[in-house]
């Protein structure tokens, strides 16, 4: 592990903030380096208003999306919403049409098959809308790259409203209405909605013009916040305040399907952190294994015992992705170590029979062991498929347009990519990326980095203090939990190996007459002998409550230890 300490915050903008707020010069700098500067800064921080979210209508084609979904109302059309198979999309999809079923019967959804159609607007979707009679499309969490499907839909007499998140290409689709922040001529003032938090955006426009307000669409916001958790975007501006009341929601009166997912959950409050790993997975299973219907089903479902069935079919299709994740991975690593490729810069497996919906996941395993750009394969159709991850601060979709000579198609960002190639071009593709990645990687690049806010004392560390941090949430990108580093620790003779396996790291520490904190490393138990024998060491964690017995303590997440 690279260790890297965050530089430290102008001193004045902090001794400001810390006198303005009444707090520690440790919370002040965090929020400083969080762009927090000022009291009114940190009262919207700390205490986010509904109040806050901006008026939809300065998104540009709002005023169009919804003059159309009216006029299409109050002339009896049949409107199809359409949206992606993972979790932004299907949330965005049960938002969208919840919200109109609640004053308007003809109202659809459709979510294509991942394997049959692929992602986003499909020519079989569009034949779908038209032979059910369906003139209005609603196209959510996709879309914004659909020229010719639009084109096809308008010579069939369907309109699309679309409502995107993806940065565009040169050429607009020609919808009736295109919403997307990400448009350079749109000058909305937030540009990291996810694809539902769009559809919100909307919901929220259409309720204006009801004479409704943004209060009355609260009980929506439990499946905003879980997109926002699904698809990584920061949680700064709009995205907080629609995390923070999405999960109240979700903790006081989630609807029947999320309830029907969390209900055996031994925990008293829902963090983002539990919706990244408890109901994002599940809802994302169906899609992955099955098909994205079973999710929309689920969170559109009023019923709570039909809620449980559903929800006990999306456990079953999640426990088969679980268990073809950790099959895959395992052969995917003993496939490297077969071709002797344990050193080389990047990791490019394929065999025929991956179920294609888990390459991304298992792509994301890969680099927890070999760290570095890695690229999943499996046969799809007659030619390869492939998911790509990368590594921190390296553009691996810089890296495929370098190879792209040999690719049918490729599509992404910096850290995530898609591909699909001739299966003839796999060798000389997988030698052209090592080339490519060898000759453009910074070697820093391959040692994974944890970045560190703040080196601090145990003594700094108190009840009040995690109170203040515990307001921070929720956490995500832009907006990471704290990490601290603390040096000449040494652990008070009671450290451990524990875990089925002894794979993890239990230690009881001290910093000169500090108190004891109990500290917790997931995987760290390779490490313990740093800390035997009364060894001073350092440490980089997080601070986290610790719940045993109906007590509650204050704990380390060790990161790292040296």
């Amino acid at each position: 592990m690279r260790w890297k300490l965050r530089s430290k915050p102008n001193q004045e903008k902090v001794q400001a903030l810390q006198n303005a707020l009444q707090v520690d010069e440790i919370i002040a700098a965090l929020l400083v380096q969080r762009g927090i500067e000022t009291f009114e800064q940190a009262k919207s921080f700390f205490r986010p208003t509904l109040a806050d979210l901006h008026d939809p209508y300065l998104m540009k084609d709002m005023d169009k999306a919804v003059e159309r979904i009216e006029q299409a109302i109050a002339n009896e059309e049949n409107i199809l919403v359409f949206g992606d198979y993972d979790v932004d999309g299907t949330t965005a999809v049960s938002l969208m049409s919840s919200y109109l079923r609640s004053f308007y019967p003809n109202v659809a959804t459709y979510i294509p098959d991942r394997y049959k159609e692929g992602y986003g607007v499909s020519y079989q979707g569009i034949d779908f809308a038209d032979d059910n009679g369906f003139s209005l499309i609603i196209a959510l969490d996709c879309g914004i790259k659909s020229i010719d499907h639009v084109v096809y839909a308008k010579a069939k007499n369907i309109d699309f409203v679309i409502c995107d998140h993806h940065r565009p290409g040169d050429v607009l689709p020609d919808a009736v209405a295109v919403l997307d922040p990400k448009r350079t001529d749109c000058s909305y003032p937030y540009d990291e909605l996810c694809g539902c938090g769009v559809g919100f955006k909307l919901i929220q426009a259409l309720a204006q013009n009801r004479n409704l307000t943004v209060e009355d669409l609260v009980p929506y916001l439990d499946l905003v916040a879980t997109a926002i958790a699904a698809d990584i975007v920061p949680i700064t501006g709009e995205n907080r305040v629609l995390a923070k009341f999405g999960l109240d929601v979700i903790n006081s009166n989630p609807r029947p399907g999320i309830k029907a997912l969390i209900q055996n959950l031994k925990r008293s409050v829902l963090t983002i952190t539990d919706v990244v790993f408890v109901i994002a997975p599940r809802i994302n299973a169906a899609g992955r294994i099955k098909h994205g219907n079973y999710a929309v089903e689920l969170l559109t479902e009023f019923d709570l015992e039909q809620a449980e069935e559903f929800a006990s079919q999306i456990e079953s299709l999640n426990t088969d992705r679980k268990d073809l994740d950790k099959q895959i991975t395992v052969e995917a690593l003993q496939q490297i170590i077969d071709n002797e490729e344990q050193n080389r810069f990047t990791t490019v497996v394929y065999q025929e029979d991956w179920h294609k919906g888990v390459i991304g996941i298992v792509a994301s395993r890969l680099t927890e062991t070999y760290y570095r750009p890695t690229l999943v394969f499996t046969k799809s159709g007659d030619k390869l498929a492939a998911s790509a991850r990368s590594v921190k601060d390296f553009d691996v979709y810089n890296a495929l347009e370098a190879c792209s000579e040999h690719l049918e198609q490729f599509g992404g960002h910096m850290y995530a990519a898609g591909m699909t190639l001739k299966e003839e071009n796999y060798d000389k593709f997988k030698e052209a990326f090592e080339r490519v990645v060898s000759d453009t990687i910074h070697p820093d690049l391959l040692i994974p980095e944890i970045s560190i806010d703040s080196e601090i004392g145990l003594s700094d560390i108190n009840p009040k203090f995690m109170r203040i941090l515990k307001q921070f949430e929720p956490f995500g990108p832009q907006n990471m939990t704290p990490v601290f580093l603390t040096k000449g620790l040494n652990d008070t003779g009671y450290g451990k190996k524990i875990g089925s396996g002894e794979e993890h790291l239990k230690l009881f520490v001290k910093q000169n007459n500090s108190d004891s904190f109990g500290a917790i490393g997931f995987g760290l138990a390779s490490k313990k002998e740093i800390s035997d024998n009364l060894n001073l060491f350092d440490a980089v964690f997080s601070v986290e409550e610790n719940e045993w017995n109906g007590t509650v303590s204050l704990q380390l997440r060790l990161r790292d230890i040296q």
